[in-house]
């Protein structure tokens, strides 16, 4: 089997493209892979599709990468929330892109896509702006709205421990999107707060198992986001 543990999270990063898509985990604060999206900062691909739930939060994390002008478009369900600064601004500018999803629809969006699954038909966003130029069907006499599966070029996650394997586990909610973005990602890039010894993990508390992880690095300490945001503190880019 392959070890996927990296040194750092600069060699994580280092071959996400100038136009990617890729799909961040978490959920608020709560499973934000903040020091992998810094990386990415300091990488600075640019023009990215960015998949997540939220448009990010102060000027930490997501809300970095967007205000470093690194991304063209985001899909999520959350763009602004009352603790955003960055995405406002920039979507009333026109600088970015924004395609707004039910929040249950986009973790389906997300897990059909590593299911393999193309499509799917849901009653949610049916007579709403929404639906507007998608393709509705009926089935026993309700409507229904078509919704495309998303795969990305990448996913950053956060999880609570992980192997050489890439076999992880998470810490209760932090789990969030983690799981079915791993799957449906080409490169899943993982920050682990632990990497433990193989057979240190149940086989029956294995959530995402290795075969969808790409490369993991241990973050020992990672960022408590809510703490950045409420201090407003900035890192060295700015």
């Amino acid at each position: 089997m392959i070890n996927k543990i990296v040194s750092n999270t600069a060699e994580a990063v280092a071959d996400i493209f100038d136009g990617a898509t890729i799909m961040i985990s978490g959920f608020g604060e709560a499973g934000s892979p903040v020091e992998l999206i810094h990386a990415l900062v300091d990488q600075g691909a640019r023009n990215l599709t960015v998949v997540s739930n939220n448009a990010g939060s102060g000027h930490v994390g997501l809300a970095a990468l967007i205000e470093n002008r690194q991304v063209g478009k985001i899909i999520c369900s959350f763009p602004r929330t009352s603790i955003s600064v960055v995405f406002p601004e920039l979507y009333r500018n026109g600088e970015i892109e924004l395609e707004l999803v039910p929040q249950g629809t986009l973790a389906e969006r997300i897990r059909a896509g590593g299911s393999g699954i193309p499509a799917f038909y849901t009653r949610t966003s049916v007579n709403t702006q929404l639906a507007e130029n998608k393709e509705l069907r009926s089935f026993n006499n309700k409507e229904y709205v078509l919704e495309k599966a998303i795969v990305a070029d990448f996913a950053l996650v956060k999880c609570h421990e992980a192997d050489k394997y890439g076999n992880l586990i998470y810490n209760k909610t932090a789990r969030n999107f983690g799981p079915v973005m791993c799957m449906a990602a080409k490169t899943t890039i993982v920050q682990a707060r632990k990497i433990i010894e193989v057979g240190e993990i149940d086989p029956e508390c294995v959530v995402t198992p290795g075969i969808f992880v790409h490369r993991v690095v241990e973050i020992s300490n990672p960022a408590d986001e809510s703490k950045l945001v409420a201090e407003e503190r900035r890192y060295p880019w700015k």
